[in-house]
């Protein structure tokens, strides 16, 4: 029988941390209504204080013991090892909100962000509960969970024109995100690979199909 990947922390805690991490839904509603400059503020404020949480407890052993007693239940194993220095998922997740405001469209961002909290988190969710065929380096019935979901999440996410090519250039970007999802567990952080892989693959087919059409949302700040 082929193994299956279950997480490293119990699956009740495996809910909190993803409930926690449903509120990073806010970044991308935040970052539809103000300007693409005082998001990268803030994201760059957060962020920073992230590494010097990250940095903190790495440095200092009373520190690293009140973080461990206060958060370490939500905390992976990889995260927990002070010899490899690794970022916390929270640290990754505003890293990579703010590498992809600098780097996307705000539409493309919406989607891609989006999809990472909303998704990520059903495939983590599923996958663990009721994964039992192996797909790649997780489970079919996760990788399936993420499409399914990150495909609803399409249905109500921003379009430029609301053209209906530009729902199928989010399917197949969310169909490459399962995909992303799925290998790349145990050599990258999903946090990164997510948006990135999503939001790259939508902008190359936006290009592709509507390579007049600029990439922006009508009545909302840029």
């Amino acid at each position: 029988m082929t193994h299956i990947d279950n997480g490293t922390i119990h699956y009740r805690d495996e809910l909190v941390r993803k409930l926690i991490h449903l509120f990073s839904l806010s970044i991308p509603v935040i970052y539809y209504f103000i300007p693409k400059q005082t998001a990268v503020i803030i994201l760059s404020i957060l962020t920073a204080l992230a590494f010097i949480i990250d940095g903190g407890r790495f440095i200092s052993k009373s520190f690293a013991k009140l973080f461990y007693k206060l958060f370490g239940f939500l905390l992976r194993k990889h995260e927990l090892d002070d010899e490899k220095k690794n970022l916390t998922g929270a640290t990754y997740v505003l890293l990579s909100a703010l590498i992809c405001v600098l780097i996307f469209p705000k539409v493309i961002f919406v989607t891609a962000f989006a999809i990472l909290i909303i998704s990520d988190s059903m495939a983590a969710l599923i996958g663990r509960r009721y994964g039992k065929r192996k797909f790649l380096r997780k489970s079919l019935e996760g990788t399936l969970s993420f499409f399914i979901s990150a495909s609803i999440v399409i249905l109500f996410t921003p379009k430029v024109g609301n053209f209906p090519m530009e729902y199928v250039i989010s399917f197949i970007a969310a169909f490459i995100g399962a995909i992303i999802e799925n290998i790349s567990y145990g050599f990258a952080d999903d946090n990164l690979t997510i948006p990135l892989s999503v939001g790259f693959t939508m902008w190359i087919l936006y290009l592709l199909i509507f390579p007049n059409l600029e990439l922006v949302l009508l009545n909302v700040p840029r």
